[in-house]
């Protein structure tokens, strides 16, 4: 769960921290004071986009920090997989500095990277913003919901699928790139070998051609050496008062001097080291320069060798390695084109078994979604009736199409009636944004009774509801709340009067600034908030008073949740 939020200079926010509940936490305040900043801090620090522009007006960087205490051995495990520190009594702390040109994100003190952080949050929060439920109209994410459900089977049947619908699809393309008229195959085959022997004739050798252009330069530019290292060997070696010899003098006279004067003893040292250098060196240039010679029929062949290189490099590769594997593909290609019939044959043989294994495993794929479907439709069912959808009919059709698709061949829909007599169709053409919002939550409700993530995050899911049907939802969500950590914007006092704990967030002016700030309520003080709500305009008395009503009801029945 998540125990504590920290966060600064972000937006309107300066500072503020709050430590949650176990159970329901509530967020109210008036249109605009940023209740919505303090949902999406979570988000930023789960790895969310983010811009320079969310830092506060006139400082350097926005921080975010979450405190989670986790308990699970899957969590511990990608800890450990990830190489991240561990706290013996499970704390997990992520956080997210944003400077106006990067953001720097840790778990537990360690620098990583965003995708890491992801990952782990996953494990940790379902996050559900203020537009989600609007992605239920989309048929992929009705789908995407039926396969998380239908759980581990069927990942590994899709995982199964797209591997073979790849090969299905490699050997469709190969097929076609080689189905062509009669014509067409004798000038594929022709050209295909004319440049497959084109490159074997060459009889490459991988890094021939620098090799040459190395011993080319070398060549051209053979006596212009030759000249300078004979004069160089001549200096140390030949001439009269060579260096070698003068040297020797040197060393000769410093050594009848020597006797026992250390200083001038460790200069003779010196000059007999320096004899030995020069002696070395002398004989390098000497070999050097017995191996310079200037074969003018060897240079001619070697540059007619180079201009073969260089015109297969530019037409095949950038150097012989590609050339060569160029060449390799040609070859094949040409030995396929000699006898297409039998190469369509096997790629058609290939693709059939392909196709056949392809049908098998869908077939599988769409009996695991038929039966998730049935079970997650009366599971929804269920839950919509206890949200007031009163004589509602909900299922999830799976139909099989013809076409394959990498995660196989059914289409899912879910399809809601919400009055006796009306024909199933799909809740994109019949539901509006608060039954969409309720059914959202009736998914949630159900998903979470499955997974093990123990926070759940609702921005404003209450969105178009009211009157009975809010009490409703307030219900759930209080049901909810009980086996699972809910964080929960609302504008509705019905579900503001279930709430564990109750924070208001509101805006204010310091130092000639807006500032948004959040503090925990006290009871009395949860009253006097759930009034504001509920008021138009003026809180009453009276308005007290249904205020202080609705929240003993709902403390009574969150007792009965406890029995």
């Amino acid at each position: 769960m998540l125990n504590y939020l920290h966060v600064k200079n972000l937006v309107l926010v300066k500072e503020a921290e709050i430590n949650l509940s176990e159970q329901l936490n509530v967020l109210t305040g008036e249109t605009g004071a940023g209740k919505s900043i303090i949902i999406g801090s979570i988000a930023l620090a789960l790895g969310a986009k983010a811009d320079k522009d969310m830092i506060r007006s006139g400082q350097e960087y926005a921080l975010v920090e979450l405190v989670f205490s986790e308990e699970r051995q899957e969590v511990k495990d990608l800890l450990k997989e990830m190489e991240l520190p561990e706290e013996e009594d499970g704390t997990i702390i992520l956080s997210r500095k944003l400077q106006p040109t990067r953001s720097i994100y840790k778990i537990n003190g360690e620098t990583v990277t965003a995708k890491q952080v992801k990952e782990l949050a996953e494990l940790l929060i379902d996050m559900h913003g203020q537009h989600e439920h609007e992605s239920l109209m989309k048929e992929s994410k009705q789908k995407a919901l039926l396969d998380d459900y239908a759980g581990e089977t069927l990942v590994s049947l899709k995982k199964e699928i797209a591997e073979v619908y790849k090969q299905y699809k490699e050997l469709q393309a190969k097929m076609e790139s080689l189905s062509m008229e009669e014509g067409q195959r004798e000038r594929a085959l022709s050209l295909a070998l004319f440049e497959a022997e084109e490159i074997e004739r060459a009889d490459l050798t991988i890094g021939e051609g620098e090799e040459i252009r190395s011993l080319l330069r070398k060549m051209q530019n053979g006596q212009k050496i030759s000249e300078g290292v004979g004069k160089a060997y001549s200096f140390l070696a030949e001439n009269d008062g060579n260096a070698l010899d003068q040297i020797g003098y040197a060393a000769r006279e410093l050594n009848i001097l020597g006797g026992g004067d250390a200083s001038l003893q460790s200069m003779i040292n010196q000059i007999y080291e320096a004899e030995d250098i020069v002696r070395g060196l002398s004989r390098d240039l000497k070999d050097y320069l017995e191996s310079l010679s200037f074969d003018e029929e060897t240079f001619v062949e070697k540059s007619e060798r180079l201009a073969v290189i260089d015109h297969l490099t530019m037409k095949y590769g950038k150097d012989e390695e590609a050339v060569l594997s160029y060449g390799q593909q040609k070859r094949e290609e040409a030995e396929n084109l000699k006898d297409l019939s039998a190469t369509l044959e096997k790629l058609s043989k290939e693709k059939e078994q392909a196709g056949k294994k392809l049908q098998m495993l869908c077939e599988k794929a769409h009996v695991e979604r038929e039966q998730a479907a049935e079970v997650l439709s009366k599971e929804i069912t269920e839950v919509l009736l206890d949200l007031n959808f009163l004589k509602v009919s909900f299922r999830i059709a799976v139909e099989g199409e013809k076409d394959f698709g990498s995660d196989g061949y059914d289409s899912v829909s879910y399809l809601i009636s919400m009055n006796p007599g009306e024909p199933m169709r799909p809740i994109a053409q019949v539901a509006s944004g608060g039954e969409l919002s309720r059914i959202m939550l009736a998914l949630k409700c159900v998903f979470a009774r499955k997974d093990a993530i123990s926070t759940l995050v609702f921005d404003e899911i209450d969105t178009g509801i009211s009157g009975k049907t809010a009490w409703k939802v307030a219900t759930r969500m209080g049901y909810l709340s009980r086996n699972h950590q809910v964080i929960a914007i609302t504008h509705l006092p019905q579900i503001a009067a279930f709430g564990d704990r109750h924070f208001v967030i509101e805006k204010n002016e310091e130092d000639a600034m807006t500032v948004t700030n959040i503090r925990s309520l006290s009871q009395e003080e949860m009253v006097a908030e759930i009034a504001r709500v509920l008021a138009a305009d003026t809180v009453s008395d009276t308005v007290l008073e249904n205020a202080a009503e609705l929240k003993e009801k709902a403390d009574q029945e969150k007792q009965k949740m406890m029995v």
